[in-house]
């Protein structure tokens, strides 16, 4: 049954033609049996535009309403009565009125009051009263008032349908434009973490790396040291590593995340301060103010400022370069200030944006701290060296 309803619906004209001819069967059989002699021809030979109306009304609706529009004014002249075939008017009012061409509409309305008077006018009904008469087009008049209202509200709902179908169409293109916009903030993100995980990491290798090598010969105790600095650093940059894969590959419910670290936050930083300092880089770090927690993407921002900050001493202080860090703890946020004594970067770096060799350094920073609506001011300091001042609200905010 459904295959049939399928079928009925992709073969509109083939449905109404089997109804034009029909109702062509019947007015013809109505012209042969229910005419005067004199009739009969002319009632035949017009039953075929009215059929062929509503063999055609979807295909061709303003034509076919100028054609059913002839065959009435034919009718009228020729004095062939009311018959079967006229029910085409009503078929051509509704399909006129549920299409969107207005003109086509009006003139069908004017044509459903209009017909019904003509016809009362040309056959009248002498053995009635004319209040009888009156009333009696009346009700001929209804039908093609109805005819034409249910085309006009098939319209308005075609029209309804198609605006919510538009607006589902705009939201699923705006849904599909915010899923690209948080790819690529995501991936923006990625690129920032393992840029800090790699420039960090693989630059204190590098480091004891020379070092080790320098003093092989020499003392290999030394040597010895700089080695296992250097696997724990791998040991570290890997484990990292491995929690943001864990982020890529982790299914939706949760699962696969489990054995990943969580992401760094401010009580780390310590920790990043030994490493740094047994890397060779002297590092002063204190801590004011009470510490309390923060929202994670707060602290991820400060570890990671502190990271980068750090690495770039190491790329751009020279040898005898020394730092500090400073967290300060403050009512409404945290306060970072990370300087060095070295011979800073080139200007370039932090007036072009920030960027450090590879064009991720100071900008990242700068991302970082705008994502969780903080505030950054790096440059070199007056007496020599380079100093970055961050401070982070303690509700992040976006940009």
């Amino acid at each position: 049954m459904q295959r049939l309803y399928d079928f009925l619906r992709r073969h509109p004209t083939g449905v109404d033609s089997f109804w034009a001819l029909l109702l062509l069967c019947v007015s013809l059989l109505e012209a042969a049996s229910g005419m005067p002699d004199g009739g009969r021809l002319p009632a035949a030979l017009l039953s075929l535009p009215l059929c062929l109306t509503v063999a055609l009304r979807r295909r061709a609706p303003q034509k076919m309403l100028l054609l059913v529009t002839a065959a009435g004014v034919a009718q009228l002249a020729l004095n062939v009565s009311i018959n079967a075939a006229d029910l085409a008017m009503l078929a051509i009012v509704y399909t006129v009125a549920s299409g969107n061409v207005r003109w086509a509409s009006r003139y069908a309305l004017a044509g459903s009051v209009a017909a019904p008077v003509l016809a009362s006018v040309r056959w009248p009904n002498e053995n009635q009263p004319v209040a009888t008469q009156a009333l009696a087009t009346v009700f001929v008049t209804v039908p093609f008032l109805l005819a034409w209202v249910l085309g006009d509200s098939m319209r308005t709902r075609r029209a309804y349908w198609a605006q919510l179908e538009e607006r589902a169409r705009r939201l699923e293109k705006e849904r599909e434009q915010q899923a690209r916009m948080a790819v690529t903030a995501e991936r923006a993100r990625i690129a920032r973490e393992l840029h800090d995980v790699v420039a960090h990491n693989v630059s204190v290798m590098v480091v004891q790396a020379d070092g080790a090598a320098y003093v092989l010969d020499s003392s290999p105790e030394q040597a010895k040291q700089a080695l296992e600095t250097i696997s724990g650093t791998g040991r570290q940059a890997l484990t990292e590593m491995r929690r943001l894969l864990g982020v890529l590959r982790t299914e939706e419910g949760g699962e696969g995340g489990g054995e990943y670290v969580p992401q760094p936050d401010v009580e780390q930083i310590g920790e990043l301060v030994e490493q740094v300092r047994g890397a060779g880089l002297p590092v002063e770090f204190a801590v004011e103010g009470a510490p309390r927690p923060l929202p994670s993407g707060v602290e991820l921002t400060a570890y990671r400022i502190v990271q980068e900050a750090l690495t770039n001493t190491r790329k751009h202080g020279g040898p005898d370069a020394g730092a500090s860090v400073r967290l300060t703890y403050f009512d409404d946020g945290l306060g970072l200030l990370v300087e060095d004594d070295g011979r800073g970067a080139q200007q370039e770096l932090y007036e072009a944006g920030g960027a450090d060799g590879m064009g991720h350094g100071l900008i990242g920073m700068r991302e970082r701290v705008g994502m969780v609506g903080g505030t950054l001011d790096a440059g070199p300091r007056p007496g020599g060296g380079f100093r970055i001042s961050v401070l982070l609200p303690a509700k992040p905010g976006g940009r």
